[in-house]
């Protein structure tokens, strides 16, 4: 993941890029069991994400990974929601929402994952799936819980399909969830909220996505295996003004 922190000062268009404060942040999500291996050898500037969180407390549930053993290797980010969990494993809002709750409770920074499938776009769907997903969440939660939340648009009919959604494409959602968080959480949460594109970012797409207003940065999946993520690090870095020596290596 790479993803900034901006505070507007205003919600008006033309608010230049210099006047927002911006930090950035940089996450990697490895499978469960190399996790703590991983945090072993990683640079303190990069975070660690689980993948997945179990919906329920530490019990006899064998299998699950809780957000106690999470906490228990020091791991303070998860990621809810992706949608092959939603495809696969058939988990509902109301299961992702009870996971991002459970989450919150214990401390854990979330990566909220929503986006529509093909069929959904094609029938002019796509707001109503997106903000349903968001709704489920909010209805779990305080409105103070979202300031432990980034929240991950992934067009699912984009991701390892040869298909891309457009800057315009992307924005549009963007900018209708912060306008959703604005009228049902706070406006305050709505300014705050970091909403970030995952519908398999490029280094050649990179550029176009992140000169979007409401576009905070990536959710980044098989290009984070390639040289192309510090292109894409260095795509945002430029383009969101971040200091440079802020940004650690991935050389």
């Amino acid at each position: 993941f790479f993803f900034s922190s901006r505070r507007r000062h205003t919600r008006q268009r033309s608010v230049s890029w210099a006047r927002r404060c911006v930090q950035e942040t940089v996450l990697i999500s490895p499978v469960f069991v190399h996790l703590f291996p991983v945090k072993q050898i990683l640079s303190k500037k990069i975070f660690l994400s689980a993948q997945n969180i179990s919906p329920f407390p530490t019990g006899p549930f064998t299998g699950e990974i809780t957000a106690e053993q999470l906490k228990d290797i020091g791991i303070n980010w998860t990621l809810i929601g992706h949608s092959e969990r939603r495809t696969y494993f058939k988990e509902s809002d109301v299961v992702i929402a009870t996971k991002v709750r459970i989450a919150l409770e214990h401390g854990i920074n979330v990566v909220l994952c929503i986006g529509e499938k093909l069929a959904e776009r094609e029938s002019g769907k796509t707001l109503d799936v997106c903000l349903s997903q968001i709704d489920a969440v909010n209805k779990k939660i305080s409105q103070k819980g979202w300031e432990k939340i980034v929240i991950a648009y992934e067009p699912v009919w984009a991701i390892g399909t040869g298909k891309e959604a457009s800057p315009a494409q992307a924005q549009e959602v963007h900018d209708a969830i912060r306008e959703w968080l604005g009228k049902n959480v706070s406006p305050k949460t709505a300014l705050k909220t970091r909403i970030i594109y995952g519908g398999s970012v490029t280094e050649k797409s990179a550029a176009g996505l992140i000169e979007q207003h409401d576009i905070d940065g990536f959710l980044i999946g098989g290009a984070a295996l390639k040289p192309a993520f510090k292109t894409i690090c260095d795509i945002c870095s430029a383009k969101l003004q971040f200091t440079p020596q802020l940004m650690p290596s991935f050389m």
